[in-house]
């Protein structure tokens, strides 16, 4: 499938163009990734080959129809209602799809997209104001004070905390959660974080943090099974894909997400949900953690939590001890048997975290953890 038009008002860099070679020609000048990009995007090529991220499993490239490609990208112009002519900023690596996708949205749809290097603190030093966005929560986090430049934006790579969405609830910018992955060519569904009191959402408002994935159009989702998310949307993917994310159907297209079920912890006959006891003990721990099953000859496998703290004291562990103890919404089965420190987690390329081999750390280095 060749692609040789691209939408009237498309602008990269508040530049304008008049063909595919004069693209070609300007992305050459400020980025070589870039530029393979878009030559591979115009070629000849009906597929576009792109990396996953490796969060689940070890990386690897997946190839995805250009036509489904911007089947996406116009399923998120319709959700958001981003039509042409809106001012959009890519922050993001254009290595991975999320990225690319930006790229793509501004072809098809014809927006004003200007790129910058994606660092950690997206908008320092910016004056411009923009429609929309997409961050990592590391980003969001850098952003707080400077949300109102974006009217709307969406957050992808990793959870948002609960003392992240405290932090948004005053900002003006309208922030999404997104679900989705590679395979589905970025997110099917989108979950609102702030503003709940102004969202309309299928006849019903929203007034707390708690609220629901919806899927966007042409999505179908229903439960196997092991109760994990299996998604149909035949514009994006030829494949019905079964997915390892334990859901809670809502209704027909929205759903609570509930854990990984290659995360599944079992302790002592009780099934416990990784990211459900993280998002409670996200109330009271600032740094990076997450938690876990080890073996244990009595429970058969024993919560524990590991946190990344590059430098540790009797105080901090006390302090920390305590705050769990206290911690009213954990039960007694959610409470970590075990609390690690470990100076810096192993990540992938897109800065998640890699919880088996930052595990590993403790069988490998037990120097290098504190243990009480």
């Amino acid at each position: 499938m060749k692609i040789d038009k691209f939408h009237t008002s498309f602008q990269l860099n508040e530049v304008s163009f008049a063909s595919v070679n004069e693209i070609l020609s300007y992305a050459s000048r400020f980025s070589v990734e870039i530029h393979h990009f878009l030559k591979t995007w115009f070629s000849e090529e009906a597929y576009i080959t792109v990396k996953t991220s490796g969060s689940t499993g070890i990386p690897k490239d997946i190839k995805l129809e250009k036509s489904k490609m911007m089947n996406s990208a116009l399923a998120t112009g319709a959700f958001f209602e981003l039509k042409e002519n809106t001012t959009a900023l890519l922050c993001l690596p254009t290595e991975y799809i999320a990225g690319k996708m930006m790229l793509i949205r501004a072809l098809t749809l014809g927006w004003q997209l200007d790129i910058i290097s994606p660092t950690s603190f997206p908008l320092r030093g910016m004056k411009k104001l923009y429609d929309f966005s997409a961050m990592v929560p590391l980003q969001l986090e850098n952003s707080i004070n400077s949300l109102h430049q974006i009217k709307k934006l969406i957050v992808g790579g990793g959870v948002v905390s609960n003392q992240l969405q405290d932090k948004i609830q005053s900002s003006s910018c309208s922030v999404f959660a997104t679900y989705g992955m590679t395979e589905t060519i970025t997110h099917i569904a989108v979950k609102r974080l702030n503003n709940f009191s102004s969202l309309q959402n299928n006849g019903h408002k929203k007034s707390s943090h708690k609220d629901f994935y919806q899927t966007l159009p042409n999505v179908e989702i229903y439960k196997d099974v092991r109760n994990c998310l299996v998604i149909k949307a035949p514009k994006v993917s030829n494949e019905v894909i079964f997915t390892n994310d334990i859901i809670q159907l809502v209704s027909e297209n929205q759903f609570e997400w509930l854990g990984r079920f290659d995360n599944v912890i079992n302790s002592g006959g009780i099934k416990l949900h990784p990211e459900k006891i993280e998002e409670k003990l996200s109330e009271i721990i600032s740094k990076r953690f997450f938690v876990a099953g080890v073996s244990d000859e009595q429970l058969g496998q024993k919560l524990v939590l590991i946190i990344e703290h590059p430098f540790i004291t009797n105080k901090i562990k006390g302090e920390l001890k305590l705050k769990i103890q206290q911690l009213e919404s954990l039960t007694k089965f959610e409470s970590p048997k075990e609390i690690y420190f470990v100076a810096k987690f192993i990540e992938t390329e897109t800065n998640k975290i890699r919880r088996n081999k930052t595990l590993d750390l403790l069988k490998m280095n037990p120097g290098s953890v504190v243990r009480f």
